[in-house]
């Protein structure tokens, strides 16, 4: 990884793990489909209000190419995620959660070997692959959630996350190969928009917005959530896509467990069991590998 992606690497990782911990306790008062339908159309808002005051720094972008991208990335990049990860902490703790995240560059080393021509599958990275993909079967034969009062967890959660991972580290490879001539900024803000005007009808369609049980704690969830997990955390992950390449981007995975693991923790009262530290200590032997490459 290049030293100098670390402080994003860094920050990117602080606002994604601190956004599940808001997830994980918005989901107590909204509906899961709900809370990340309405923190999708906050997002779009914010970068609305962006390119409504700003428009010196901030042109509305009007190249129909960069439009087209989006409309796939809308479904790799953030609906998919998105709506994943919010419903896998039904059944995972967000320290778990964010367990599996770490599998994520293990992925995108994979996908960029095949399709980014400065990105190698070397031995070294093959075996970090190897490894890291062995400690995310560990946690997942183990069949732990991590939630308090749970014993052994519902494997959608598990197929949720697999969905989700596949899907992050395919949006990153696409940006990587396809928008490096775009404004991170804009290559951010048009997928979180298009992703906005598809989540309205989503959570009509599935569950509708049902708002009475919803107490001020709740609504700071959701806008912390929406600020740093949907807009902060992904102009910060684009731009280091942008200026590092794809696999020092990804390392960004490797700190979400750190935050949201030590969070759930102290906040929420989850578990963490020394069977879930081996697997994410052979994830993280992993990774070390493919980073030292």
């Amino acid at each position: 990884m290049n030293p100098a992606a670390l402080p994003y690497v860094l920050l990117a990782g602080l606002f994604f793990g601190t956004s599940l911990l808001s997830a994980r306790f918005g989901i107590g008062q909204f509906a899961p489909v709900t809370f990340t339908g309405l923190r999708l159309l906050l997002a779009g808002s914010g970068f609305l209000a962006v390119y409504a005051l700003d428009r010196r720094r901030h042109p509305w972008p009007l190249d129909a190419g960069i439009w087209r991208h989006s409309l796939l990335l809308s479904f790799l990049g953030v609906i998919i995620p998105l709506f994943g990860t919010i419903l896998a902490l039904q059944y995972l703790s967000s320290g778990l959660t964010a367990m599996f995240v770490t599998v994520g560059p293990a992925l995108t080393v994979v996908l960029a070997h095949f399709f980014l021509a400065d990105e190698s599958l070397t031995a070294r990275k093959a075996a970090g692959v190897l490894l890291a993909l062995s400690g995310a079967l560990l946690l997942a034969l183990r069949g732990e959630s991590g939630l308090p009062n749970v014993e052994a967890a519902n494997p959608t959660g598990y197929l949720l996350m697999l969905a989700t991972l596949v899907s992050v580290s395919a949006s990153t490879i696409y940006v990587r190969k396809f928008m490096g001539g775009y404004r991170s900024f804009d290559v951010s803000s048009t997928q979180i928009l298009v992703a906005a005007l598809l989540a309205g009808p989503l959570v009509l369609a599935f569950t509708g917005f049902h708002l009475e049980v919803v107490d001020w704690r709740g609504y700071a969830a959701l806008g912390y959530s929406a600020l740093a997990g949907t807009i902060l955390a992904v102009l910060v992950y684009n731009y280091s896509i942008s200026r590092f390449g794809a696999t020092s981007a990804a390392m960004t995975q490797y700190i979400v467990p750190i935050v949201a693991g030590a969070g759930g923790i102290l906040l929420l009262g989850e578990q963490i069991s020394a069977g879930m530290l081996a697997g994410v200590a052979l994830i993280a032997v992993g990774v070390t590998l493919v980073r030292l490459t």
